[in-house]
């Protein structure tokens, strides 16, 4: 049978009552699987439930509402950094009105269940028989003799069905999507996406970026109407998922996305056509393959909070990117230095790009990526929250850990994270309980990187510093690695706001910057009055600048051309406002491109002056 909900929240803090409690923040509502405890581990946000009294009468009890058939138990210790608790056996008894209880035994008496040997690593218990009743009770026996009864559990349970109850017909999801709703190996993932490319020749492509530490490609899909060029004009966008290679969700998110689209795209759903006609979208699902195969072959309930985070060589992808924000700050600073660091495309310093620096292989490959395509707006999907976090990632202020820290976009980033928040089920639900120790409500299920917690290298940091791309991090689920039987309410929950963020790349502006001739100009610079971020012409002179509805005075200036600015209205409807340039070479150009024809190159005026006094000296 799979989870129940405690770890996905299906399972509100209502259901969860026990004997006794140490205190609030350690009450039974805290004693979910894999729930974190927050740095102060103060009254409200605690790690685990954990007893009042040491002693074999305690008890944490879950109340299913509805006849089921418990399985199994998960345990696990409490999450603290600053004390080790948890329970080494335990006892489970079952009832059908919370006062007749009856323990699971076997030939022998009761069945006593081995716990946990230390905080963090989940294990499992099955039932001897699985037993059908309401309620179930965990009772521990012994604990950590240096500690005190805390612990963190899931139980594995299938609710029988109930035509009669009216309360539980409501709160059930379903979907009607037809995708294949299940988790995928690498090997599956692979052939799930040649499936789609079956289905969809004309609109997908496969492809990879580079291979994982161990060897594995890092594969994407293209969906486009001419998938494998880049149309003058059209903008790129990206999702990437798994950086973090438990995060599972986010992996599963696109590949259900690509199958939708392509499905979509096939009936003639005049939204979906109209998105990929009119976009290059790119979906990379797993960028850290090797994590996620760790994760997998634990399982989605008993990998904890950790196992496969990191890569096969121990870096986290998320934050293995250059810190660019240092340059620039300490660039703006220090006015008088000498260095000069530009507010846009800041090149990778040359320590990164040594063989002995510390970036995985697959950090490179993204780069290298985001470097080939001229992507304008990203999402990077991850887990084990529901909130929407954009740049910067990282605190400008060296004293502190949380600060908030807008980049000069702000108003640009905020509108971007709302637009998949609002649009997600639950993320700006304000009866929704947190997933661990931050209530997001405040700011609508968005939140600035920097005022939830300092990062330096981020790959959102790095996209915006380093490209043209405006790039979020998308926190799709309280639960990193949900059973499969959770896939469709998950892909319910996200659907809507996966469309709507795709569609936010055409806002803003976008136009060709040409010479006289026609011909497209690349790297032109693109500027915004007002706003200290610029952006650069793609090879063929296009380019795309999201920003919010407004007039802006946008100018242009490139190598050897006159500089130009416009004005440009940007409305409220979807469809970016178009604000080509067309700029002529400057004479001292001009005058370059002539004498270089000629095979001649131009005299400087005080050379020119001294062979004039030379050649009148002579004649004297």
């Amino acid at each position: 049978c799979p989870p129940l909900g405690l770890e996905t929240l299906k399972i509100t803090d209502f259901q969860l009552h026990a004997s006794t409690a140490k205190r609030y923040g350690l009450g039974a509502h805290r004693g979910r699987l894999n729930i974190q405890a927050g740095v102060n581990e103060n009254d409200f946000y605690d790690g685990a439930w954990c007893a009042g009294r040491n002693d074999p009468y305690q008890w944490i009890e879950v109340d299913a509402r509805r006849l089921t058939k418990f399985t199994g138990v998960i345990t696990q210790g409490r999450n603290s950094l600053w004390s080790s608790n948890w329970v080494t056996s335990y006892r489970v008894l079952v009832s059908n009105d919370s006062h007749a209880w009856t323990a699971v035994r076997n030939e022998s008496g009761d069945v006593i269940f081995e716990g946990n040997s230390e905080k963090e690593i989940p294990v499992l218990n099955m039932l001897p028989v699985p037993l059908v009743a309401r309620y179930i009770r965990i009772n521990p026996r012994s604990w950590f003799e240096e500690g005190s009864i805390c612990m963190r559990l899931e139980i594995l349970g299938c609710p029988l069905p109930d035509p009669n109850n009216y309360y539980h017909r409501r709160n059930e999801m379903t979907t009607t999507d037809n995708l294949d709703f299940k988790h995928h190996n690498y090997k599956e993932m692979r052939q799930l996406m040649k499936t789609v490319n079956k289905m969809c020749p004309n609109i997908t492509r496969i492809y990879n970026i580079g291979k994982s530490n161990q060897g594995l490609k890092l594969y994407a899909v293209e969906i486009s109407d001419n998938p494998g060029e880049h149309e003058v004009g059209e903008p790129e966008f990206r999702y990437i998922a798994g950086a973090h290679g438990n995060e599972v969700l986010g992996r599963e998110l696109i590949l259900l996305l690509m199958q939708f689209m392509c499905q979509e795209y096939l009936a003639g759903n005049p939204r979906i056509v109209h998105l990929i006609e009119d976009t290059r979208i790119h979906l990379l699902p797993s960028v850290n393959p090797d994590g996620y195969d760790k994760a997998y072959k634990a399982g989605s309930e008993l990998g904890g909070w950790s196992l496969g985070r990191w890569t096969q060589d121990g870096i986290d992808i998320n934050n293995n990117f250059p810190d660019l924000n240092s340059l620039l700050w300490e660039s703006e600073d220090q006015k008088k230095s000498k260095r000069k660091v530009p507010n846009h495309h800041i090149p990778i310093p040359d320590w990164y790009l040594s063989e002995n620096a510390t970036v995985a292989v697959e950090t490179r490959a993204i780069i290298a990526w985001m470097e080939k395509i001229p992507f304008v707006l990203g999402g990077n999907l991850q887990g084990g929250e529901l909130v929407v976090a954009y740049p910067y990632d990282m605190v400008r202020s060296m004293w502190k850990t949380q600060d908030y820290t807008p980049t000069p976009d702000d108003h640009v980033f905020r509108w971007l994270a709302y637009s998949y928040a609002s649009t997600h089920r639950l993320m700006t639900d304000a009866r929704r309980r947190a997933c661990h120790t931050e209530d997001f409500q405040k700011e609508d299920g968005t939140v600035n990187g920097a005022s939830w917690h300092t990062v330096a290298g981020s790959i959102n940091d790095f996209s915006y510093l380093h490209t043209n791309c405006f790039e979020l991090s998308i926190y799709v689920g309280c639960d990193k690695y949900p059973h499969e039987s959770e896939l469709p309410e998950e892909w319910e929950n996200n659907r809507e706001s996966l469309i709507v963020f795709m569609e936010q790349v055409h806002r803003g502006i976008k136009g060709i910057v040409k010479d006289v001739h026609g011909k497209g100009i690349p790297n032109a610079v693109i500027s915004v009055e007002g706003v200290n971020h610029d952006i650069r012409t793609g090879a063929d002179g296009d380019y795309w600048r999201l920003l919010n509805p407004g007039e802006y005075v946008v100018g242009v200036k490139a190598e050897g051309y006159t500089a130009a600015t416009k004005t440009c209205e940007v409305g409220y409807d979807m469809g970016a406002t178009r604000c080509d340039f067309t700029i002529s070479k400057t004479n001292l150009a001009r005058i370059k491109e002539i004498m270089k024809k000629f095979g001649k190159q131009p005299i400087s005026l005080s050379m020119r002056r001294l062979r004039q006094r030379a050649r009148q000296w002579r004649q004297q």
